[in-house]
Order: structure tokens, then sequence, then C-alpha cells
């Protein structure tokens, strides 16, 4: 049996995007313990060129709804990115679950051929469903997952390798 599309995308961006809750609830937690304002980690960033922690959280949530609705072949949702706390960077986090939740895998049948197009600043890229999710989609939403648990890493709360992972 081979590994569908399905099962290699909307069910991962899920876990990993309740990581990412699960991470956000211990951040905010550490800030109340140590009286810092929860501000502070909302706008940290590991680089003055690099994102603040809110538009990691914010750029994940679009990898994720971004790739779940392309590879649907439905219309990706548009959201403010407006979020400046941790209650609004967990409903951000809500809403993608609840949206990728929504699309099942007869959805997702065939979308390994189907073409995406992304407009980017540079112009036009096209791929192929798979290509999209393997070469790009993936890769970009573990790289700000990542840089969000890096920031909160760095900021002192304890947070470790299985919370990134999650449960195995």
């Amino acid at each position: 049996m081979s590994l569908s599309m399905y099962e290699a995308s909307l069910p991962v961006l899920a876990r990993m995007l309740g990581n990412l809750s699960n991470i956000l609830d211990k951040a905010e937690a550490n800030a109340q313990a140590r009286g810092i304002e929860p501000k502070v980690f909302i706008e940290s960033r590991l680089a003055p060129d690099m994102y603040p922690l809110a538009r990691q959280v914010q750029i994940a949530s679009d990898m994720a709804k971004g790739c779940a609705a392309r590879l649907a072949g439905v219309e990706v949702p548009s959201w403010a990115d407006t979020e400046a706390s941790f209650e609004e960077l967990q409903a951000r986090v809500a809403k993608t679950l609840d949206f990728i939740k929504a699309i099942g895998p007869a959805q997702l049948e065939g979308s390994e051929t189907r073409t995406v197009v992304l407009k980017m600043r540079s112009g036009e890229i096209s791929f192929s469903g798979r290509d999209y999710l393997l070469n790009f989609a993936l890769p970009n939403f573990y790289f700000h997952i990542t840089a969000a648990y890096a920031i909160l890493r760095h900021n002192g709360v304890d947070v470790g390798k299985m919370d990134y992972l999650g449960g195995v």
C-alpha cells in the first residue's frame, strides 16, 4: 500500500499545529510564572532580520491552510494577521486546525498531479501537487514552527525536543 497525499499532508500539519499550540501554552505559563509581560515573547525574534513569534505562528498557519486548500482544490481562506496575544495566537491555530480537519481524504485524491500555482513577488511558480507538498509547503511549514519553538526556547521557556515532536 502506498502513502496517500492525504496521509502525507493534513494529519502531519494537524499534529504539528497541535504541538505548536502546546508550546504556546507552555510559553504563556512560563511568562506568567516568571512575571514577564507576554508581549515580550510574542514580539521576540531570533535575529533583527527575522520575524517575531507572532508572525512565525501566522505564517505556519498560512502554510498549513494554504497547503490543505490547494491540494483539495478549494479556495485558500484569507485571515488578517492581527494576533497580538497568546489567546489570539491560540485562536488562529485552532481556526487553522478546524479548516484542515474539514477536508477529507477524498478531496486530496489525485492531488499529486494537480497543478499548484503560487504568486510570488518574483512572479508565478508552478508545481505539481506532489512537488508543492514535499518541496515547498512542508519545508516552509516546518521552518516557521521551528522558528517559533526556537524563539521561545531562546527566551527561557522550558520546551524541548519532545514538545516539538509531540507524543511519539
